[in-house]
């Protein structure tokens, strides 16, 4: 809790006298972010952007479910082209092909889905000879 400012003192001085007892207590060590640059600094001013900021914390995804599937089918297919191992890449198609199989079931609100399971078989085929033309 702060002490209330004394009468006859400026309130600038008041301020920046609490704010040096802080730092020599050490109030501000630790604290997230310290030591990095200000996001978005250079960024045009935005009025919304506690709103963006927090929906973005919270993870509440703008797009309609079966877009946001979509949207995750088409990163897995990228993942897949830097997956390190076979075991990797099994699992990210495995991964990817149970959140379809449980859309397919249970279609999500919004537009249709347009997605089927990959074929993890002849998926991990294609990664197999992508990986061998590389090297």
């Amino acid at each position: 809790m702060t002490e209330r400012k004394p009468p006859g003192v400026s309130f600038e001085s008041f301020v920046d006298r609490q704010i040096r007892q802080a730092g020599e207590r050490g109030d501000f060590a630790d604290l997230p972010g310290f030591g990095k640059p200000l996001a978005s600094l250079d960024a045009p001013y935005d009025e919304l952007w506690w709103i963006k900021g927090k929906l973005h914390r919270e993870g509440f995804a703008v797009l309609p479910p079966a877009l946001a599937l979509r949207k995750e089918a088409e990163d897995a297919r990228e993942a897949l082209k830097a997956a390190r191992t076979e075991r990797q890449a099994r699992a990210l198609l495995t991964e990817i092909n149970d959140k379809i199989r449980t859309a397919l079931r249970r279609p999500p609100p919004g537009p249709p889905l347009n997605l089927k399971e990959f074929d993890v078989e002849a998926e991990l085929t294609r990664w197999r000879e992508s990986r061998e033309s590389r090297y």
